[in-house]
């Protein structure tokens, strides 16, 4: 089963959500829903189909979450195109 190991990082399920209703970006906000929902018992097949990505894209956001903490589901824009706006 999988498992948001949030007490590792001193942080607990609310505080996951905060950070989802605080975080700048999107992707991000959606990445510590995410986690939040697993942790509340939903599983990532059930998360994936609420959100529209890939359990497994999922299952990712949680083991990278567990072994280096938040920073790890905080959007980083990787390159492409500058966005339009600044």
């Amino acid at each position: 089963m999988l498992h948001v190991d949030f007490s590792r990082w001193g942080e607990s399920a609310e505080a996951l959500r905060e950070k989802a209703l605080r975080a700048e970006h999107p992707r991000s906000r959606e990445r510590f829903m995410a986690l939040y929902e697993i942790s509340g018992g939903k599983s990532a097949t059930q998360v994936g189909r609420e959100t529209g990505r890939n359990p497994q894209t999922v299952m990712e956001w949680v083991h990278r979450y567990n072994e280096v903490g938040q920073e790890a589901l905080v959007y980083q824009r990787s390159g492409g195109h500058p966005p339009f706006y600044l």
